[in-house]
């Protein structure tokens, strides 16, 4: 089920992207990749997936991926 939804999901164009302002809080190392506990500047957190290493306690920029399906997802800048 994980696995169709993922799919849909990518399979859906994106509609835009904005820049947000964010700190590096924490991050948890996973089979070489991190999952890193981000805080955005309206207060709230997400998790972003990233093979990339991010210095924890930095500020960064990351963007908010909105596809046509309404879908929302975080990734960092590259």
């Amino acid at each position: 089920m994980l696995a169709a939804n993922k799919w849909i999901n990518d399979a859906s164009p994106i509609r835009s992207v904005d820049t947000v302002e964010a700190n590096v809080e924490s991050v948890r190392l996973d089979h070489g990749r991190g999952i890193y506990l981000v805080s955005i500047e309206n207060g709230s957190s997400v998790l972003i997936d990233d093979d990339h290493p991010h210095l924890i306690g930095s500020r960064t920029n990351i963007e908010r991926v909105t596809r046509d399906n309404g879908f929302v997802f975080y990734r960092f800048v590259n």
